[in-house]
């Protein structure tokens, strides 16, 4: 039984109006890209590589050969980078302990909702550039353009942001020698893996996710002695230390000031976390990959942030010095989990996580050139961007998108010059808050799915794949997202540890994103001249995933017959 057996749609015939996106699927089962026979050629490592493939009949379409252990591992580690092992040094320094440990936790929840939601709609819909498409065609096509290009450039801005993090990870050994080496040496590394297409990325990302997850399980062992006093002598931690932290200095730092400030943080350390979804476009069987991989998010908040964040709380007193005296949010002598091991008198094992902390940056400049190609590829097959960048070549390599994503990295040299500094905390501005209204689409284009879904004479049994909370589980991520939003909004006009208000260069450098999104958001309006669909209009049949229902069923009755705690064990794992 497939999609097509189910109720058609019976809407009204406004759901043709001239003006809508469209989302045409060829007759009969589609054909897709036809891979080349030559290993070479379809792994990108000679010239007949770059030449357009051949789609047959089928819609323009990226490589599938992302595997479940790929998808996996990106769920699980893939957005762990600068901003949860450097970027948390900082917000601990603005909001103390408590406010660290909270705020990461409200992000969790609201992710935990925005991944579940993004697995339904793209086991439902595997389109490239997934969520910029449902905004388009749950939401408003000009809201879904602005979506687009937002995601576009936060991950444009990412790639030189990381790259000079890369260059300041390896002057913690060595700052004789110029950033530009290194900046040139991570940037054609970051090339390299790009020729590789999609599986590049996903060995890439599954390698480094691997030493990541490691790397964070050691830190929690050894943090765990260091709070019960099991360290060296010679090191802070050789005696019961407990949460004397969370009484002196305290808790809180910055009243609720501090508290709101960090938000900005937790949002920028979980960036990156929705790719799992972009990724499963290019998994060969993402119904049965996907939501393996989405359960798999549960366990990286839980596990990594929370508990790392709690223990980071426990050993680093938030007025340490040098929270305090960081050159900036991306110094990783500020790192909270390179102070533990030099605190500790465990010597190499501050060299040990600085390593980590460049393996990871160089991890998320990858997946921003990955996750931003992909996107204007989407952008562009419908209609949004120039026709070029719909080039996907023999090698699966949307090989234009991704020339444009790597044509930002230069940008990193800017860091050299003595405005370096004030440049990059713009770009910094552009990315920080981006994955919010990203997240927040998301959840909205899950509410509206189901929505018209329910209008079209659809039953919730007639999805493969469910959000474990729903529509009640997008109500309250995209809720989170705004409340977030208004917290930063507060903090953008009343910075923490000042009294008088910012002026406006400090605003728009805490709230750039949102002027950004307006001004994308007009653009789209005056493009495309198409708002607010209603629910009629939503074309929720045309394009769906042909679904192996007899399958589901078998799998459903097999559940059902499971005991209660077989269930659980399931809907975790």
């Amino acid at each position: 039984m497939s999609s097509s057996d189910h109720p058609a749609s019976h809407g009204s015939k406004d759901e043709k109006d001239v003006g809508l996106p469209s989302f045409t699927t060829p007759a009969g089962p589609p054909e897709g890209a036809i891979r080349s026979a030559n290993w070479a050629t379809r792994n990108g490592l000679n010239l007949d590589s770059f030449k357009m493939r051949d789609y047959g009949t089928g819609i323009v379409e990226l490589d599938r050969s992302m595997k479940p252990r790929h998808l996996h591992m990106i769920a699980i580690g893939g957005s762990i980078g600068a901003g949860f092992f450097v970027g948390s040094g900082s917000a601990l320094s603005t909001g103390g302990p408590a406010s660290l440990l909270i705020d990461f936790l409200i992000i969790g929840i609201m992710m935990f909702n925005v991944v579940y939601a993004l697995g339904e709609l793209a086991v439902m819909y595997p389109v490239s550039g997934g969520f910029y498409t449902y905004a388009t065609r749950f939401i408003d096509p000009s809201w879904g353009f602005a979506m687009g290009y937002n995601y576009v450039l936060q991950w444009a801005v990412v790639v030189p942001l990381e790259l000079t993090v890369c260059a300041i990870s390896i002057s913690y050994w060595n700052n004789e020698i110029s950033a530009g080496v290194w900046i040139t040496v991570f940037y054609v590394f970051i090339i390299i893996v790009n020729v590789f297409g999609t599986l590049g990325y996903a060995e890439e990302e599954f390698w480094a996710s691997m030493l990541k997850l490691t790397a964070t399980v050691i830190f929690m062992i050894i943090a765990l002695v260091c709070v019960l006093g099991g360290g060296p002598e010679e090191g802070w931690y050789s005696e019961y230390y407990g949460a004397r932290l969370w009484y002196d200095p305290g808790a809180f730092r910055n009243g609720f000031k501090g508290f709101c400030a960090v938000f900005v943080t937790a949002a920028f350390s979980f960036s990156g976390t929705e790719l799992v979804g972009l990724a499963a476009a290019e998994a060969h069987n993402p119904a049965k990959a996907l939501p393996g991989a989405i359960k798999q998010v549960f366990w990286r908040i839980t596990l990594f942030y929370i508990l790392g964040l709690t223990f980071v709380g426990l050993l680093i007193p938030s007025n340490d010095t040098h929270l305090l005296n960081a050159s900036s949010s991306n110094d990783v002598t500020a790192s909270p989990f390179v102070l533990v091991g030099q605190y500790a008198g465990l010597y190499g094992f501050n060299h040990f996580m600085n390593f980590i902390i460049l393996v990871s940056v160089i991890s998320i400049g990858v997946s921003g050139v990955y996750g931003g190609s992909r996107t204007l590829t989407a952008l562009a097959q419908q209609g949004y961007a120039p026709k070029i960048f719909s080039y996907v070549d023999r090698g699966g390599r949307p090989l234009f998108s991704v020339g444009a994503l790597l044509a930002f990295g230069p940008l990193a040299y800017i860091s050299l010059a003595a405005a370096g500094s004030t440049v990059f905390d713009w770009l910094l501005a552009l990315s920080g808050l981006a994955a919010l209204f990203t997240w927040g689409s998301i959840c909205l284009s899950h509410i509206r799915f189901r929505r018209a879904w329910a209008y079209h004479g659809h039953t919730l049994d007639e999805i493969p794949f469910k959000a474990v909370g729903g529509v009640y589980g997008s109500w309250l991520g995209l809720i989170l997202v705004v409340l977030v939003l208004i917290a930063q909004f507060y903090v953008a006009i009343a910075p923490p540890g000042q009294t008088e208000l910012n002026d406006a260069q400090g605003f728009f450098k805490s709230y750039l994103a949102l002027p950004v999104v307006i001004l994308f958001w007009v653009i789209g309006y005056l493009w495309k001249r198409t708002g607010w669909l209603r629910t009629h209009q939503i074309d929720v049949d045309t394009g769906r995933r042909e679904i192996d229902w007899e399958e589901i069923n078998e799998y459903r009755t097999h559940q059902a017959s499971l005991s209660a705690w077989k269930r659980i064990l399931n809907v975790m794992f």
